[in-house]
């Protein structure tokens, strides 16, 4: 737990100080309230694939697939919507049916036929994009102005915000004495004081969030769903028996199978989670960018990978927080539109991208020793 805190520490330490860096490249146009509110909608796609991955990842397994499923499931969503004009919210239920569906197969194939789960979801890259080429005929699809491109591209009211923001800190405060109520550590200073600091640190981060976007137009809708997934995933990866048998099984399966748990049935669960959050990603991006196109979610999947290795995930199974992903994807998307801000080459962004990634799996190396 002590080596989980301090890479979380360290990353956030590591997001400060990209955030300061591209900030004097900019000329302080990096941190403008205009641009955070653009980087928040621009890291919810990573970031809702990073959950889902992040669960992948922990139960020793991976998903190649997720950036062009993703990509095929919004193309979908345009097709439903735009040209067989089914309503917007069947449009959406039929998408997330397709999703969970799509990663049972993968579930299936992996956990009770025993393909590698990188040759199934390299095998899904190539039939998503094939399938998304035929489905678009290699065209962009366009979203008229309606409450479908209203879930990736409006915001919350300020007045709903401040609200937002009054809940989260007393859900905070109460969490936090829920722990104290439920800790099995004696009441003195020495053993509180880090408790404390950490729910202090998410009441201020809650309160910065929130006072950041409201500065511009408020809370952007991907980020909702983003935080709302966030706060459910991490309730099941914590606290429920659910999520701990994934743990189990990624740390060490046979160990898990001999305990009495069902390896298979949590690993189809854990590919039908990254399904569902699949569709959901494909649904945001496909509002966020206003249409579908032949490449829309290309490298999603590294992009997802990455911000779970870079979060602390451990790609041995066993290890990793949906809060270390969401992390992560925002390195991730921190480094991509600062350098864009900053002008820097395509070349370069990837070339600086690898050597992050490498450093923070080097990092986590150094740290377990």
């Amino acid at each position: 737990m002590k080596q989980l805190n301090l890479r979380m520490y360290a990353m956030v330490i590591a997001l400060v100080c990209i955030w300061i860096i591209f900030t004097l490249l900019t000329n302080g146009t990096f941190l403008s309230f205009r641009n955070l509110f653009n980087l928040s909608r621009q890291a919810a796609v990573i970031a809702i694939l990073s959950i889902g991955m992040v669960f992948i990842i922990i139960s020793a397994n991976i998903d190649l697939s997720v950036g062009f499923g993703a990509g095929m499931l919004g193309a979908i969503t345009a097709i439903l919507h735009v040209k067989e004009n089914l309503p917007i919210f069947l449009t959406i239920v039929i998408v997330l049916c397709i999703g969970i569906i799509i990663g049972m197969l993968h579930g299936f194939l992996v956990a009770y036929r025993r393909i590698p789960a990188f040759i199934v979801t390299l095998g899904g890259f190539l039939v998503y994009r094939g399938l998304m080429l035929a489905l678009t005929k290699g065209e962009t699809i366009s979203l008229p102005d309606n409450w479908l491109k209203y879930i990736g591209t409006a915001h919350l009211p300020q007045v709903l915000g401040w609200i937002l923001m009054c809940v989260g800190v007393g859900v905070t405060g109460y969490l936090f004495i829920h722990q104290l109520n439920n800790s099995q550590l004696q009441r003195t200073f020495k053993s509180i004081l880090p408790i404390a600091l950490k729910y202090f640190a998410i009441c201020v981060s809650i309160v910065a969030i929130v006072v950041v976007m409201n500065s511009y137009r408020g809370i952007p809708i991907p980020a909702c769903i983003l935080f709302g997934l966030a706060f459910v995933f991490h309730f099941v990866s914590n606290h429920t028996r659910f999520g701990r048998y994934i743990y189990a099984v990624g740390g060490n399966t046979n160990a898990a199978y001999l305990s009495g748990v069902n390896v298979q049935s949590i690993t189809l669960r854990v590919f039908a989670i990254m399904g569902a959050l699949m569709s959901i990603a494909g649904i945001v991006m496909t509002a966020r960018l206003g249409s579908a196109g032949p490449g829309a979610g290309r490298l999603l999947e590294l992009d997802a990978i990455a911000a779970c290795v870079i979060g602390g995930a451990s790609l041995m199974g066993g290890r990793g927080t949906v809060f270390g992903a969401i992390l992560g994807a925002f390195v991730m998307a921190s480094l991509t539109n600062g350098m864009s801000l900053a002008n820097m080459s395509t070349a370069w962004q990837d070339i600086v991208k690898g050597v992050v990634l490498v450093a923070a799996v080097g990092f986590d190396v150094a740290s377990r020793k």
